[in-house]
């Protein structure tokens, strides 16, 4: 079959190619030219998804997939259309459908009958049936669950394990109609193939949940429910910084029995789910009290960290503190809701001076977010932790001429080495390290 994947980024792009290792012809659609030229050339526009670089050549080069920036020819030419376009939120954190609904009204102006359109996008409950679905029927001529099908299976993988995730986990379903929902589990169950898992209650494979809004609500509760979980584990945190308390510890000592599962708190939540999911969640049940406090919770983070190395240093007026990581995690070149943004904030709010460091990027790129690029070596008064790059766990005190406290707000510090050169090291929820 032919299938068209719309939106050729992190997710979108390892997504074409897996369904092009699967027996199908794969045409994706991006807006970008540069990303198309790149992609046709064989080779990946961003790094550090594991095997896309090997399969992305393979598949360009056997003639099983191509991208172009013609999203209605391509969807003209298809049996399948898949949309992961991303969905943001505004500065008043409500869902902005602007790229959502161009992509859609690009999809429609394409679609011939005997088409199924599945959203893979994380969207508001009842988004598919009422926002996309009526769009797509409107503006094509044609007649939903008749003349064309629609069905929402969101995505569920992790950045740079993408393939992997793809076979671990089920594959969730929902049809706008029981032709629909038949159409979408004969494609996925083509297009993906599962490892076997003895801890489902049931096999491993495609799951129906019986509705568009089903399969748009199970997205969005395990995607809250982390935010939730995080929330908790960083009030944990700061109610065991007012006492002396390890959290980690007490983190540790919770989940040993089978009924707790508590994360692990820290100086930010960031990336394009966590911080973005609860709030399609909140669009539609606007009332709830735990998703909300949690976004509270979270979002507090990185002021929290920043007034707890003031505390240590006696204030911030005139300090220079280098932020070390712009990557909302470690490895992934991605700054989506990052935590850095909050710190620099906080920090030029309290009178220091931020400069900022990643491995990842390069100092032009530094600058032109806004930032003063640090580079180690330079001196500064102060460190923050803010990204678990493994390039950090390898650095001292001597990297940091003139330093007098450390932020660790991702236990990737090398403690010992700075607590041995009279640094002290502060912690989310756990006792400072002091100087020896």
């Amino acid at each position: 079959m032919n299938v068209c994947v719309v939106g050729l980024g992190k997710i979108g792009l390892p997504l074409a190619v897996q369904f092009a290792r699967s027996d199908c012809r794969v045409f994706g659609a991006d807006i970008s030219e540069a990303a198309v030229a790149t992609i046709n050339g064989g080779a990946a526009p961003f790094p550090g998804e594991t095997h896309l670089d090997d399969y992305l050549a393979e598949v360009i080069a056997d003639g099983s997939f191509s991208a172009t920036t013609d999203t209605t020819a391509a969807v003209r030419d298809s049996d399948v259309v898949v949309i992961v376009v991303p969905l943001i939120v505004d500065d008043q954190s409500r869902p902005d459908f602007v790229a959502m609904d161009a992509a859609t009204r690009s999809v429609a102006a394409g679609l011939t009958p005997g088409t199924l359109v599945s959203y893979e996008t994380t969207l508001p409950v009842g988004t598919t049936r009422n926002r996309f679905t009526p769009m797509l029927a409107e503006l094509s001529g044609l007649e939903a669950g008749t003349d064309f099908f629609v069905c929402f299976s969101p995505e569920r993988v992790y950045s740079g394990r993408i393939f992997a995730d793809l076979r671990k986990y089920p594959k969730l379903i929902g049809g706008i109609d029981d032709a629909s929902t038949k159409r979408s589990i004969e494609f996925y169950e083509h297009a993906l193939q599962f490892d076997d898992r003895d801890d489902l209650a049931q096999p491993n494979g495609v799951w129906d949940l019986g509705s568009a809004e089903a399969s748009e609500l199970a997205k969005l509760a395990e995607t809250t429910y982390r935010d939730i979980n995080i929330g908790f584990a960083n009030e944990l945190a700061k109610y065991s910084d007012t006492v002396g308390i390890d959290v980690r510890a007490v983190i540790e000592a919770s989940n040993s029995q089978p009924f707790s599962h508590i994360h692990q708190p820290g100086i930010s939540v960031g990336g394009h789910c966590i911080p973005v999911y609860p709030r399609f969640y909140l669009s539609e049940d606007p009332t709830a009290l735990i998703p909300a406090a949690a976004r509270t919770a979270n979002t507090g983070m990185p002021g929290y960290a920043v007034q707890r190395l003031a505390d240590q240093l006696g204030g911030l007026q005139g300090a220079t503190v280098a932020v070390l990581g712009i990557a909302y995690r470690g490895g992934v070149k991605e700054s989506a809701f990052s935590g850095v943004f909050g710190v620099v904030d906080a920090l030029s709010i309290a009178g220091a001076t931020p400069v900022v460091e990643d491995p990842m990027y390069t100092d032009e790129e530094i600058s032109a977010m806004g930032f003063t690029p640090y580079r180690t070596g330079q001196p500064c008064d102060g460190v923050i932790f803010q990204t678990d790059h493994e390039e950090y766990r390898n650095l001292g005190p001597t990297d940091f001429p003139g330093i007098r406290s450390v932020m660790d707000g991702r236990n990737v510090a090398n403690a010992p080495a700075f607590t041995a050169a009279g640094v002290p090291v502060l912690f989310i929820g756990a006792p400072t390290a002091d100087a020896s």
